[in-house]
């Protein structure tokens, strides 16, 4: 039987992580200062057919029902309303109010991300090069592929003060770095126009990123699949597959990189999303850090910056849980 929270107990909040491809929901409660996740669930968005259906199948089934929460999802918040991008769902706080979720707030997914960042530590980070730590007043850059590539920042200051920025940087322009990705580019630019870098560093940028070095060395591509590239590149790295996930991988360093400058992530650069933690070994040994260096007169600048994959799979909901708990207070 579910109960509601009373006013003399610690409150348990929803959260939730919503991609275009997953849905991840868990119940939060604060303990000596450190959000704690409990009653995990997560299932393929395709399962409900709308965001409020979803949303309701894991309350539901909540042994506690949440009575607020806040909810990261995959896609720029507008007016407390949200279409997703890589998605046919959407949704809006009033919506979700319906629910007996109040306070119930929405933010982008990656915003929660840079504020979960700060919570993961030891094991569940991946080094990818630099120092074992970046400047702890400076702010840091989360970043990542998955079914799109999100971008956010936690700035910083000298003061303890902490604000994540939400972004929709997945969406900037393409920059090409060398005459192969010049060629890249052009490919690309005949089917979309304008080229991302989430139309190349992504699950489905991996097919179109496949596709274009095919054509570039005249060679046929039947492959549909963006996860056979790496299936294929990690078992065999001088596949094509493997060149293709090794451009990916020096493009994603050289995207990484920009993103540092641009937001001074002194304090260190986290790869989050789905593919990093899958292909880690082959990313670790690729031009990543290399190329994420590669930045001219500021290549001094970049080699004190360190680089990390985040390893723990809910580091989203603790950065949704962090934010719905300093609202609380």
């Amino acid at each position: 039987m579910r109960r509601t929270i009373g006013q003399g107990e610690a409150r348990t909040l929803l959260v939730g992580d919503v991609g275009g491809t997953n849905a991840r929901f868990a119940l939060a409660r604060m303990i000596d200062g450190r959000p704690l996740l409990e009653h995990h669930e997560s299932f393929p968005a395709e399962t409900h057919p709308t965001f409020l259906d979803g949303v309701r199948a894991f309350v539901d089934g909540c042994p506690v029902k949440p009575d607020g929460g806040v909810l990261a999802v995959a896609g720029p918040i507008t007016d407390g309303a949200v279409d997703l991008t890589n998605s046919p769902w959407r949704t809006s706080e009033t919506e979700l109010q319906t629910l007996g979720l109040n306070p119930v707030r929405l933010i982008n997914d990656f915003e929660a991300l840079a504020w979960g960042a700060a919570l993961v530590t030891g094991p569940e980070l991946a080094s990818l090069g630099g120092p074992a730590e970046g400047d702890p007043h400076a702010a840091i850059a989360v970043l990542g592929p998955g079914t799109g590539f999100g971008v956010s920042a936690l700035v910083r200051d000298s003061h303890g003060n902490e604000v994540a920025m939400p972004s929709e940087g997945g969406h900037a322009c393409f920059a090409a770095n060398d005459a192969v990705e010049d060629e890249i580019l052009r490919i690309l630019r005949r089917r979309y126009g304008r080229v991302s870098i989430e139309r190349l560093i992504c699950g489905p940028g991996l097919l179109n990123l496949h596709r274009a070095l095919a054509e570039i060395d005249g060679r046929q591509s039947h492959i549909e699949d963006p996860a056979l590239i790496t299936t294929e590149a990690l078992e065999n790295p001088n596949s094509p597959c493997g060149a293709t996930l090794a451009r990916f991988c020096a493009i994603l360093g050289c995207v990484a990189g920009d993103i540092a400058l641009t937001t001074g992530a002194r304090g260190g650069v986290y790869i989050a999303g789905g593919i990093a933690p899958r292909i880690l070994p082959f990313l670790k040994a690729s031009p990543f850090r290399e190329r994420f260096e590669r930045k001219g007169r500021y290549e001094d600048y970049m080699v004190a910056i360190p680089t990390n994959v985040i390893l723990h799979k809910h580091a989203a909901l603790l950065g949704a849980a962090r934010v719905a708990f300093t609202k609380e207070n």
